[in-house]
């Protein structure tokens, strides 16, 4: 798929326009607004306390065995397959039909390791709930600066 630019024959022109940047504010702005209905994302809330981390990530109208975590050190990581199907009808006349096939991702590192072998995953009404616990004497440290 090609990217459509805009041509500006002034563009390298060296001059003082305070709305120089308007257009590009609102470049592409129709089609990544379709775009966003389209393809889902994660959506996450991360807390912690002294313990652990809890994770819960919004995957909706993902089977429990589409998703995969993985966590390695500080790094976690979410992927799930989605499959989404839309079909509209009137009668036995389909009006519209839409579908979406794809692979969503997500990837972040948290302040201290985490002890992979006590991690604990839940999954229930396109709730994900991942509960981290912290690995002890992983604190990182802080080092002064001279």
């Amino acid at each position: 798929m090609t990217n459509l630019t805009r041509y500006d024959p002034f563009g390298n022109l060296v001059r003082f326009n305070p709305l120089h940047n308007f257009d590009d504010l609102y470049k592409g702005f129709m089609m990544r607004s379709v775009l966003r209905d389209m393809e889902p994302e994660i959506k996450m809330e991360v807390s912690e306390d002294d313990k652990s981390y809890v994770v819960r990530a919004e995957i909706p109208g993902v089977k429990k065995d589409d998703i995969k975590v993985a966590v390695e050190g500080n790094q976690v990581s979410i992927s799930a397959e989605v499959k989404q199907e839309k079909e509209e009808k009137e009668g036995k006349k389909v009006i519209r039909s839409e579908r979406y096939y794809g692979k969503v991702y997500r990837s972040f590192s948290l302040d201290q390791d985490v002890d992979q072998n006590a991690v604990k995953a839940k999954y229930s009404d396109g709730m994900l709930e991942l509960t981290l616990p912290k690995k002890p004497g992983s604190k990182g440290k802080e080092i002064p600066i001279s």
